[in-house]
């Protein structure tokens, strides 16, 4: 059974814990990874994956920010799919274990925990592994989830989640690119958002072994589309620090969104930083 290392110590859970936002605090984790606490203190992680990738194919180019063990209040882990950096036994099922918070996911990212043996390896209850679908909603302390509908070619269960509180929404895209978000859009006022961002890449492939072009997330261009989608007032752009080969700068999405009405703005976060809502 993998276990999970970091050099960073535990002030990232420390902080987490002590933290007392006046609306709603989040943490980027990097890579697609955020946790959240609310002014009710509701803590929620979204897509926390503290792996190092699988290496030579995939190699982590950021730090391990906490060790999971360290995690001593939780509420709920969602997971937007089933892909490896997004539902990862030794990053979330420790989490899941020491705090009682209830992971959601739809029915692939259910069946990775299975494949992993979430229930045996890591002590988590069944009851404690929820599917989601999308058109549903939830309530998790004072934050109303909605789970909706997402575009990622690569993925097979891929949704976003809209969480809504008292000091505005926000929309974790997952790794979804533009043509799905419309209606959220449309039905939400989408305060924050984020959304990933990559380059293309020669990466390994899985099965040969041998480089292949890939392209696994939207360029600048994409994210400015799914952001006018969302009509978004700030982006967060994320995943452009997570693997070597597939790094961008996400200060070019700055120069694209001045041509265009959304997103309002654009707010370039490094592992470890917090955002607010509201500002």
């Amino acid at each position: 059974m993998d276990e999970v290392h970091s050099d960073w110590g535990d002030w990232l859970p420390q902080a987490v814990e002590t933290a007392d936002p006046e609306g709603v605090r989040l943490w980027y984790l990097g890579c697609n990874g955020f946790v959240l606490k609310s002014s009710g203190g509701t803590t929620v992680y979204i897509d926390p994956y503290l792996g190092t990738g699988d290496p030579p194919r995939t190699v982590r180019m950021i730090p391990v920010p906490f060790d999971p063990r360290d995690v001593t209040t939780a509420d709920a882990v969602l997971a937007t799919h089933e892909h490896s950096d997004h539902v990862h036994g030794p990053s979330q099922a420790p989490i899941l274990a020491q705090t009682g918070a209830e992971f959601y996911g739809s029915a692939p990212s259910l069946e990775v925990a299975d494949e992993q043996n979430w229930t045996d390896n890591w002590d988590v209850a069944p009851d404690q592994l929820t599917e989601v679908t999308e058109g549903e909603s939830f309530t998790v302390g004072d934050l109303e989830i909605h789970v909706e509908s997402a575009h990622d070619p690569d993925a097979d269960g891929e949704v976003a989640y809209v969480i809504e509180h008292e000091s505005g929404t926000f929309v974790h895209g997952g790794d979804a690119r533009p043509g799905g978000f419309a209606s959220i859009g449309e039905q939400y006022d989408v305060d924050l958002a984020v959304l990933a961002l990559g380059s293309v890449g020669m990466i390994p492939d899985k099965e040969t072994r041998e480089p292949k072009r890939t392209k696994w997330y939207s360029d600048e261009n994409m994210v400015i589309e799914a952001a006018t989608e969302l009509q978004v007032d700030r982006l967060v752009p994320t995943h452009w620090d997570m693997w070597k080969g597939l790094t961008a700068d996400p200060t070019a999405l700055v120069h694209h969104a001045r041509r265009f009405e959304y997103p309002r703005r654009v707010e370039i976060t490094e592992i470890g930083d917090t955002v607010d809502l509201p500002p």
